[in-house]
């Protein structure tokens, strides 16, 4: 078991980004297409944090064209570059599936102001 925790412990990233489920955020991807390798950004409310140690992963929601798109993202990939928070959201909820039954502004979330 001891060899186990020193291989996930060489795959942990040192820095991890602080965001919280309800956080809008801009997940920058590294995209491999044959040869070339681009970054692509991937903005959308965090609706859940799952897992702990090498296995976190988080769940990041958009709605792109009418279409809900959901991807889950493991915290600490080498093709998650990184993640900015673009605003801070107000929740009462570690998970937030019910806002896949939502349209429109119900599907929104509010915003924590910080000081």
């Amino acid at each position: 078991m001891d060899a186990l925790k020193a291989i996930a412990a060489g795959s942990v990233k040192e820095t991890t980004p602080k965001f919280n489920v309800g956080d809008t955020v801009k997940v920058s991807v590294n995209i491999r297409e044959g040869e070339r390798e681009r970054i692509q950004m991937f903005e959308g409310t965090v609706i859940a944090k799952k897992g702990s140690g090498v296995a976190e992963t988080f769940t990041v929601r958009r709605v792109a064209y009418g279409v809900g798109v959901e991807r889950v993202f493991p915290l600490h990939s080498p093709n998650v570059k990184d993640v900015q928070v673009i605003r801070y959201g107000k929740v009462r909820r570690s998970k937030l599936y019910y806002l896949r039954d939502r349209v429109g502004k119900a599907a929104k979330v509010k915003e924590q102001i910080r000081k």
